[in-house]
């Protein structure tokens, strides 16, 4: 990483570059006469009291003394990702919400609040693609109420990593006493691959249908009693399939879920029998829904992953899959 202007180490950014990507070096100490540096990339989200804020692409917000720094400089937004379907971070947060629409929803400026009795945060929070239209206090005092009417916890997606990401909005959150509760990744990757790439037979023969029954819920296992919510929301979105492989006792060994969105193909709720894992199983439910979304024109996929799910993670990578950004749910302290 070059900063040297002239052979000399230079801070070329200054409070009025906040919103922007940037590349700073500080000193972080000496050894043996030696000074340390430590560099650090990400947008600059804040610089007040002498004390700046970088929020990296994960999501993780690093502070910095102003009096540390020895160089900086703003820098291009990062580079396109090198494998996966091109697409902006806009298009993907709208797919990823039709995925999971909300039971009930309200508008708040170009901020959109979902609830859907609390089955998964994703249909239970807010999700900010724009400006609420007022002061953020006055905006997050209305969050707390609408989903307190609703005796429900107030969260606010967020997203880091790509351009047109909400670095920002997460520094103020944090700011206000919100915490960040759970991160995870959004990751894209070619549809075809998913088809093409597997053995000539499957581990197991895979069912698919336009409806699930009691036994896919079962293997779902994301809730304590599946009420109409979470029967509205798992049944919601443009084009929606179910997968299962037949089990024991009537509950599926695997199951899936996939909805097709245009172009898109969303992959979620795949789940496998614990003592059937390493089987191939997830692998042939997602191929089957792969080849069901292939036939309705679909041509690239996504996912959602926590990011602490490595089992789940190092699947998705054999199978090609980028990540794109990561999403955040806040919650008031």
């Amino acid at each position: 990483m070059e900063f040297t202007t002239g052979g000399r180490l230079t801070v070329r950014i200054t409070p009025a570059d906040v919103g922007k990507r940037v590349s700073v070096r500080r000193l972080t100490g000496s050894m043996d006469g030696m000074e340390k540096f430590t560099d650090t990339v990400g947008v600059l989200t804040s610089w007040d009291d002498n004390v700046v804020l970088i929020t990296r692409r994960t999501g993780e917000t690093v502070r910095i003394a102003e009096s540390s720094l020895v160089a900086g400089k703003v820098v291009p937004a990062a580079p396109a990702r090198r494998r996966g379907p091109a697409a902006s971070f806009g298009e993907l947060a709208r797919v990823a919400a039709r995925a999971w629409q909300p039971v009930e929803r309200e508008a708040l400026g170009d901020w959109e609040l979902r609830a859907s009795g609390g089955f998964t945060r994703r249909a239970n929070s807010v999700l900010p693609l724009g400006e609420p239209g007022m002061a953020l206090d006055e905006a997050l005092r209305r969050v707390r109420r609408w989903y307190g009417l609703r005796s429900l916890p107030a969260y606010i997606q967020t997203a880091t990593g790509a351009e047109g990401t909400q670095e920002l909005l997460c520094t103020e959150l944090e700011a206000r006493g919100w915490r960040r509760e759970v991160t995870a990744e959004l990751r894209v990757g070619a549809l075809a691959p998913l088809v093409d790439g597997g053995p000539d037979t499957d581990a197991a023969p895979v069912r698919l249908g336009r409806s699930f029954d009691e036994g896919w819920l079962r293997r779902y296992q994301r809730f304590d009693e599946p009420g109409p919510h979470v029967l509205e929301v798992l049944g919601g979105g443009p084009s929606v399939w179910f997968a299962s492989v037949d089990g024991d006792g009537g509950v599926p060994a695997a199951i899936g879920r996939c909805v097709v969105d245009g172009r898109w193909a969303g992959f979620m709720a795949v789940e496998v029998d614990p003592d059937r894992r390493r089987q191939g199983l997830a692998s042939a439910v997602m191929r089957a829904l792969a080849a069901r979304a292939l036939e309705e024109g679909a041509s690239a996929a996504w996912l959602q992953v926590e990011s602490d799910n490595e089992a789940a993670g190092a699947l998705y990578d054999g199978m090609g899959f980028a990540t794109h950004h990561r999403y955040h749910h806040f919650r008031p302290a």
